[in-house]
C-alpha cells in the first residue's frame, strides 16, 4: 500500500460550494456596482492568498480592511445548503474500507470546519479535522506543517486531495505527495500548470489508488 493516509481538502474537494462562493462574491460586488463574476471568471482568478483574489476583483486593501464584510456573513448563511460532491462519501467510505485512514486539512477556520463536517454526518470517517486559527483563509501550510509534525506519520505515506493550486503548494511544504481533482474552485488549465496529476472525478481516485 503505497499511501496510508489521505489528507483531504475540504471546500470544493469534497464539499460542492463553488456556487455559493460566486453568489456571496456577487452580492458584495453588486452592493458596491462592481463588475460581476461568471463561473469561467471566477475559476480564472480565485487564488491564494485570498487576499490577493479579492484584489484581482479590484478591491483596494490600502482603502479598507481584509477580509471584507458581507461575503462570509452571506456563506454562513446558507453553508447548510452546500453538498458534497458526486461520489464524495462513497469514495471516502470505499478508502476507509481499504485500510487506510483520513484527515481533512482546510483554510476554513476550525470551529467551522468541525461544524460543516458534522453537518454531513461524516466526521466519523476521519482521524482529524485540521482547520485555521482566523478566517482569512491564510495559515494552511503552517496549519498542515504542525499536524505532520504530531501525526506519526511519514510523508512518503500521505496523499493530499485538492482542487487548488495552493494544495499543490501545501503538499510541496509538506513534502507528501499531491493529487489535484478539477470539481472545484480553479480551471483546469491553471491546474495542469503545476504539474500535478489532474483528475476529473473523485471516483478517478479509487483507481489511481488501486481499490476495487
Amino acid at each position: 500500500m503505497k499511501y496510508k493516509h489521505i489528507v483531504w481538502d475540504w471546500n470544493g474537494t469534497l464539499l460542492d460550494d463553488r456556487w455559493l462562493c460566486i453568489a456571496a462574491i456577487n452580492i458584495v460586488l453588486g452592493s458596491r456596482g462592481m463588475p460581476l463574476v461568471s463561473n469561467k471568471n471566477y475559476r480564472d482568478v480565485f487564488c491564494f492568498p485570498v487576499i490577493e483574489y479579492y484584489e484581482k476583483l479590484g478591491f483596494d486593501f490600502t482603502k479598507e480592511h481584509f477580509p471584507i464584510p458581507g461575503f462570509l456573513e452571506y456563506y454562513k448563511s446558507r453553508f447548510k445548503d452546500c453538498t458534497l460532491h458526486k461520489d464524495a462519501e462513497f469514495v471516502l467510505k470505499r478508502i476507509n474500507e481499504s485500510g487506510r485512514t483520513q484527515s481533512i486539512l482546510s483554510a476554513g477556520k476550525q470551529s467551522s470546519l468541525v461544524r460543516w463536517v458534522n453537518h454531513h454526518n461524516i466526521d466519523h470517517l476521519f482521524n482529524h479535522l485540521i482547520g485555521i486559527k482566523n478566517e482569512k483563509a491564510d495559515g494552511k501550510i503552517e496549519a498542515g506543517i504542525n499536524w505532520l509534525k504530531i501525526s506519526r506519520l511519514e510523508p512518503e505515506n500521505i496523499l493530499l486531495v485538492g482542487d487548488t493550486i495552493h494544495d499543490s503548494e501545501v503538499s510541496q511544504a509538506m513534502g507528501v505527495k499531491c493529487l489535484l481533482i478539477d470539481i472545484g474552485h480553479v480551471s483546469t488549465k491553471r491546474l495542469k500548470r503545476t504539474g500535478e496529476r489532474v483528475l476529473p472525478t473523485l471516483r478517478g481516485i479509487l483507481e489511481y489508488l488501486k481499490i476495487e
